[in-house]
């Protein structure tokens, strides 16, 4: 069930209200933030990637060794997306809190980069970036841009100039753990804040699921915005089910304007 108008209304002033007197937020971020870009999410039904593929068969580090075609046959519309997609106003509402003081940094599931487009500086990818490509041979990370466009366009896979293997985005894929810099760094951000905003996260998927715990247990604020419910909404000080690029910049505006 959707937030009725009164209570959206109460929800973006009791919510700005909590970022005023943070005095260390962090923001954790998930699809639903980057589908107002034109990035699709997961798990919504009928329009999620997980509606049309199983996710084992087409994005696993397994498929990848075994079947890499295979995955990038599955990977060319996303990265078309990626690649095409722009900020929209929940990203810019972000920035415009940090670049004030009021977030210290976003933790994202999110691998669209549209955080660093809209101009955040600390950004913690926590399941990977398409950002960079790494050689599944001689380990040399380069940067993904020269490829990318080739790929969308072409459906070029590509390959590495050092030796000639194929290379992989570095981004995390199903059998793969989570990059041990940013999650601990995730942790530490979790741990020492004392508000978390989740936008755009539905918090099934862990270990980043359970952030908001780590937070929680040591006495900070909860805000929770996404189209639907999740498990924390009972523990959150606001749980606003709407859509993001209309919430976070209504809270901003608050925030910054009163």
């Amino acid at each position: 069930m959707k937030s009725s108008p009164d209570s959206v209304r109460a929800g973006i002033e009791f919510s700005a209200e909590l970022f005023r007197k943070a005095k260390r937020a962090v923001v954790l971020s998930g699809a639903g933030i980057s589908t107002p870009s034109g990035i699709p999410d997961f798990r919504s039904e009928g329009s999620g990637l997980w509606s049309h593929d199983e996710p084992l068969e087409v994005a696993s580090l397994r498929t990848f060794r075994t079947h890499p075609e295979k995955f990038y046959e599955w990977f060319r519309p996303l990265a078309r997306q990626i690649f095409e997609a722009v900020p929209n106003a929940a990203h810019r509402a972000l920035t415009g809190l940090e670049n004030a003081g009021y977030i210290h940094s976003v933790l994202t599931q999110n691998i669209d980069m549209l955080h660093q487009k809209a101009g955040t500086t600390h950004v913690v990818e926590l399941h990977g970036t398409l950002r960079t490509l790494s050689c599944t041979h001689c380990f040399q990370q380069v940067d993904s841009m020269p490829y990318l466009r080739p790929f969308v366009e072409q459906g070029e896979i590509p390959h590495c100039l050092y030796c000639g293997a194929l290379l992989k985005p570095d981004v995390i894929l199903f059998g793969e753990q989570l990059p041990q810099r940013a999650w601990f760094e995730a942790q530490r951000e979790s741990r020492a804040c004392d508000l978390m905003l989740v936008a755009g996260s539905s918090l099934e998927v862990m270990p980043v699921a359970g952030l908001p715990m780590q937070a929680l247990d040591r006495g900070a604020h909860l805000v929770i915005i996404n189209n639907s419910p999740t498990y924390l909404n009972v523990r959150a000080d606001a749980a606003i089910q709407e859509n993001v690029s209309d919430i976070i910049p209504a809270i901003a505006e608050q925030v910054l304007y009163g």
